[in-house]
């Protein structure tokens, strides 16, 4: 290896010091409530529902129905249930497709501010995945169940419904505003929609209704052969919302059942997060401490190389440049930097202690350093490597399906669903990067820098290497 010149030491020390710095603090400017971000920061780090607390439910077809969707409709059947995040203002969300399972998973935090818990209304709120009809006219029995031309002629169902939107503004020319939803149908949906409005019109009405229960009954006023249609009268801004929602919700190709939920509170899931982080950065202080009073000059720069590596992380996660999407962070992430630490450590120990034997074996200071970090280089290459090929496989088959990983590995797993999806994934790719990064800091970067600082004439004594006599 070719020397290493005195200045290396400062130029990788501070280029460490301020990658960390800015990992942590992040670049960005604020005028007035716009906040231009240049280097994302900690602050930018986004949150899996077990820190931020939310919902995790699983929805499915009934199963006494015997109804087997195909890939197409489950995955119609996210997409609503995307739009109807989306109207509810929830855009932080995971929605994804366990075709092989007939499953839909949705993930989504509690909505800011909230504080009551109630996860079956969570559920409720997301939207009433229940089959939507349009149907001709509004007869029904004493019990309020469909009976004759309403209960025998659909005229739509929810796959015709391209989107419905509630709007405010005049519904005719020279009208006042008013607050009205807006249809919008699809080829089919518009030719089926022209007959019955031509054939209803001025003499009666189109129902919807969803499932069994009648949600709006517009009167039909004209014949209506473009496929775009509004329904008008008594709203307000909420039940147009809520009505729009609904046939958003409900345009469904099938009925979908709650099969398993659970939640976790945000006051329980910070309170996790902090735990970790306080327990992280606890253990921190303690290792470096560990590492400098055990093994010295070389415990010192270990430190550094550490500071390094949690700093890479970090940045790993927040995307660390603007336009670089940050990283999903969850209690098992967490849990896989902090072990990923731990394996930078055992590190350092390997190429400390075999820097102390070779000096006490009567090396010189600058022998003993090249020789520890050679002999020592094959244990972490073995430990860290297989730790990679762990990482990656959790990320394989733990990963969404549009993951590189798992379509790269989709042959060796497919018996996994998608639906553990997330914590685990999140483990493999904190484990992962921290690994990487051990290379480049705990392994290069220490290298160099201890290499640099041997060369000062202060630093020159064994015993700040573990030796026991003078060089």
């Amino acid at each position: 290896m070719k020397r290493v010149g005195k200045p290396i030491f400062f130029i990788v020390a501070i280029i460490i010091i301020a990658f960390t710095t800015l990992s942590f603090t992040g670049i960005s400017t604020k005028y007035g409530d716009k906040e231009t971000i240049y280097v994302k920061g900690a602050s930018n780090i986004r949150w899996g529902i077990d820190i931020r607390g939310g919902v995790d439910v699983t929805f499915t077809p009934p199963k006494d129905k015997n109804i087997n969707p195909t890939e197409a409709q489950m995955n119609a059947a996210a997409e609503v249930m995307r739009q109807r995040l989306v109207s509810l203002n929830i855009t932080d969300y995971v929605v994804y497709v366990d075709a092989k399972k007939d499953r839909i998973v949705v993930q989504f935090p509690w909505k800011e501010g909230e504080s009551a818990f109630d996860p079956e209304a969570a559920i409720k709120e997301l939207g009433d995945t229940a089959l939507l009809t349009f149907r001709e006219g509004y007869e029904i029995d004493k019990e309020g169940a469909m009976i004759g031309a309403t209960k025998d002629n659909i005229i739509l169902e929810g796959k015709d419904v391209l989107e419905a939107k509630a709007l405010y503004g005049p519904t005719k020319e020279g009208g006042s505003n008013e607050h009205y939803v807006s249809l919008k149908l699809d080829s089919n949906g518009t030719k089926k929609f022209a007959d019955a409005t031509a054939k209803l019109a001025n003499k009666g009405s189109i129902s919807i209704w969803m499932d069994d229960k009648m949600i709006s009954n517009p009167s039909v006023n004209s014949a209506i052969p473009n496929g775009q249609a509004i329904i008008s009268g008594s709203f307000d801004e909420e039940s147009a919302k809520a009505l729009a929602n609904k046939i958003n919700a409900g345009a469904l190709p099938f009925k979908l059942q709650t099969e398993t939920y659970s939640t976790i509170t945000p006051t329980l899931g910070t309170g996790a997060r902090d735990v970790m982080l306080l327990s992280g950065l606890i253990s921190f202080i303690l290792v470096c401490l560990f590492m400098i009073i055990t093994y010295k000059l070389p415990g010192v720069v270990a430190s550094i190389a550490l500071l390094g590596q949690v700093g890479g992380m970090v940045a790993a996660s927040t995307g660390f440049f603007d336009g670089i999407n940050s990283f999903t962070m969850t209690i098992p992430g967490i849990a896989g930097i902090i072990l990923s630490i731990g394996m930078g450590v055992d590190a350092n120990i390997i190429t400390s202690e075999r820097i102390k034997e070779e000096i006490r074996a009567g090396k010189s200071i600058d022998g003993a350093i090249s020789l520890g970090y050679e002999r020592g280089f094959s244990a972490i290459f073995d430990g860290n490597i297989t730790v990679i090929i762990i990482a990656i496989i959790l990320m394989g088959a733990f990963g969404a399906p549009s993951n590189f990983l798992a379509k790269a590995f989709n042959s060796i797993f497919f018996f996994f669903g998608p639906a553990t999806q997330g914590a685990v994934y999140s483990f493999g790719f904190t484990l992962l990067v921290g690994v990487v990064l051990n290379f480049v800091c705990g392994v290069t970067a220490s290298r160099l820098m201890l290499k640099s600082i041997s060369k000062f004439k202060c630093f020159r004594n064994p015993k700040l290497y573990g030796g026991l006599k003078n060089d």
